[in-house]
């Protein structure tokens, strides 16, 4: 059966979407305080000597390969309850299960003996949720937003990730330097602060902003109406759960051009996934020569390239939500952002400085958001709206399977190799897949096309 045209949005669609998008941007915020304070506790508190290094590598990747492994397994079941439930209420549960595990971390690093097992299994719970959320939220996009306005909103998200980046760093290192500061205060104690001043570190108070922005983005929601994409009419009947779940892989396997690039993102994925692990290992052993010479701290320096990173994360967003991305022959925006991102991570391996590191990751961040609201523009100009979640859960299982691997690799070959070593190769293998992939011709058409689905079935 045809699919129909898809209904217009609701009038005030571009404006729920942006309250939305603004509540969520919260909890994304959030998040990104919380995760660089956890970095931190690993690298300065947990594993803080040199002959920590193994073991810090090893913590780092078990903590992301949990986080990266749930996320992408549990893709097809969260695509399937998306499309079958209401989007919303998906939202504002996760949002409330977020906050409830965020808390859960808090008391945990308020203990000094606490298990890694039980770092590793509240990350992988996290990805979970993240997943589920991520999945109703990408899967709203068309019943709010008008099709000529899609690239806008793309952009705009991809804005507050890379500005989560540049806010999360700055606010968590504000933040886990409280207590120290309070202990240093030379007058004094400020009324009832003993208690902070007796902290190990400022880990915690993260934690604590990270579940009120979880609360708050779900007070939000609440308050918000987020329509249910429009069925087709005589919808084929009744299927099973797992026939749900089966029909995302039916769906982009008879495409091909999709497939491809979806591939290409998963070798993207393998090569920059293990960034996460990588990169305080780079800063705290490769470049300690250069941030000591200056009287810096691991901590300044490692603030600063993800600072820098997501500098230009923002104002590639910013170009992008103000542009609207390319009309035609979208792919390029794609591919095109990949082998410029893929060289600059083979630069940053080089990188023997924190200036030349924040240099390379600059560029990184700037092509994110063109090749993430790209594909994001082509993939909702192809799905229907009722199949969004899911194809696009199995879009982001086949795209980012890959990331788990490439966290436990990048944990391995850090142990034994220097980790600038591991990315100059990375960056290579990036940049030259995406490069031959320009030279596909079956994707040139991606997104072109002013109504593709209209033979779409089911």
């Amino acid at each position: 059966m045809t699919a129909p045209l898809p209904a217009p949005p609701p009038a005030d669609g571009w404006r729920t979407f942006l309250w939305l998008w603004s509540s969520q941007a919260l909890s994304v915020l959030g998040s990104a305080v919380a995760g660089f304070a956890f970095t931190i506790y690993l690298t300065q508190t947990r594993f803080p000597l040199a002959e920590h290094k193994p073991q810090l590598a090893a913590a780092l990747s078990l903590t992301a390969l949990a986080w990266t492994l749930t996320a992408t397994l549990s893709a097809p079941l969260a695509g399937t309850w998306t499309d079958r439930h209401d989007r919303r209420r998906i939202m504002l549960a996760c949002d409330v299960l977020g906050a409830a595990l965020t808390v859960a971390l808090l008391l945990l690093l308020l203990r000094t003996d606490t298990p890694l097992w039980t770092l590793v299994l509240t990350s992988g719970l996290m990805g979970s949720v993240s997943t589920f959320h991520g999945s109703a939220f990408d899967a709203s996009y068309t019943s709010l937003v008008p099709r000529e306005r899609l690239p806008r909103a793309n952009g705009l998200m991809q804005t507050i990730w890379s500005l989560s980046g540049l806010v999360g760093p700055a606010a968590a290192a504000l933040l886990i330097g409280v207590p120290a500061l309070l202990r240093g205060h030379a007058g004094p104690a400020w009324p009832g602060t003993g208690w902070i001043a007796g902290l190990r570190d400022g880990v915690p108070f993260a934690y604590g902003v990270d579940a009120l922005s979880f609360l708050l983005a779900a007070l939000v929601l609440s308050r918000l109406r987020v329509p249910p994409p429009e069925q087709p009419a005589g919808g084929g009947g009744a299927r099973s759960f797992r026939e749900d779940m089966a029909f995302g892989w039916r769906f982009i396997g008879t495409r091909r051009p999709l497939l491809a690039l979806l591939l290409t993102f998963a070798v993207a994925n393998l090569c920059g996934s293990g960034l996460g692990v990588l990169e305080p290992l780079l800063v705290k052993f490769s470049l300690a020569g250069d941030w000591q010479a200056r009287g810096s701290s691991f901590q300044a320096a490692l603030a600063t390239v993800s600072v820098v990173q997501s500098v230009g994360g923002v104002l590639g967003g910013a170009v992008i939500s103000a542009w609207g991305g390319l009309r035609r022959v979208r792919v390029l925006g794609v591919l095109i952002p990949m082998v410029i991102a893929g060289l600059a991570l083979s630069a940053l391996g080089l990188s023997t400085t924190v200036l030349a590191a924040s240099a390379a990751l600059f560029v990184m961040g700037l092509t994110l958001p063109a090749m993430n609201a790209h594909s994001q523009s082509i993939w909702q100009s192809q799905v229907p709206g009722h199949m969004q979640g899911r194809v696009f859960s199995v879009r982001r299982l086949i795209a980012q399977f890959t990331s788990p691997a490439s966290a436990a690799l990048a944990g391995i070959l850090a142990a034994r190799y220097a980790p600038g070593v591991v990315m100059v190769a990375a960056g290579l293998l990036y940049a030259g897949v995406a490069a031959l992939q320009l030279l596909n011709p079956t994707l040139r058409p991606l997104g072109d096309s002013a109504a593709p689905h209209a033979a779409h079935t089911g």
